[in-house]
């Protein structure tokens, strides 16, 4: 409980540093499961504070907290943000793991579908519990916790020829 309460009292005074140093220990622990090489996570971190900033943003254009507020957020992040979020984090892991353009391509065309239709029988429940049920602050550090797990099926999604 004492470092709960450290990591919220530093959350509230330096918001961006904790939740830059979140995405980055949700990016070794998920290193840590997968041991890729070379470690897509580590050229990642820009995506993942873009799911912070995401965030910040659906509270500005669907300010509120019921369960319909909570509903909207969820049907804009999941066929909106998580579209465009999967098929950068595929391109992007194909060309840190020095895939040619073409091959890449072909990865991306081969593996997004499959991923996308898996991405929506996880990620539809976790975001929608995250944005009735989490303050705004914390969600990024739910998101990295399920990110372990999802990440973990990614990297396997990626690297299957």
């Amino acid at each position: 409980m004492a470092l709960w309460r450290a990591y919220q009292r530093a959350l509230t005074a330096h918001p961006w540093k904790v939740q830059v140093l979140t995405a980055a220990a949700g990016g070794e622990a998920r290193s840590a499961g997968t041991q890729d090489w070379p470690d897509p996570d580590h050229g990642l971190p820009g995506l993942w504070l873009c799911v912070g900033g995401w965030y910040k943003v659906l509270d500005r254009l669907i300010p509120g907290t019921t369960k319909v507020d909570a509903l909207k957020k969820m049907l804009l992040d999941q066929g909106g943000f998580a579209p465009c979020f999967l098929g950068c984090f595929l391109s992007l892991v194909g060309t840190l793991n020095g895939l040619s353009a073409q091959d890449n391509w072909a990865k991306l065309q081969q593996d997004y579908p499959d991923a996308l239709i898996t991405n929506y029988y996880l990620w539809p429940a976790v975001q929608l519990a995250n944005f009735y049920v989490v303050p705004l602050h914390y969600r990024l550090a739910v998101v990295q916790c399920v990110a372990v797990i999802w990440n973990s099926y990614l990297s396997w999604k990626a690297h299957r020829l």
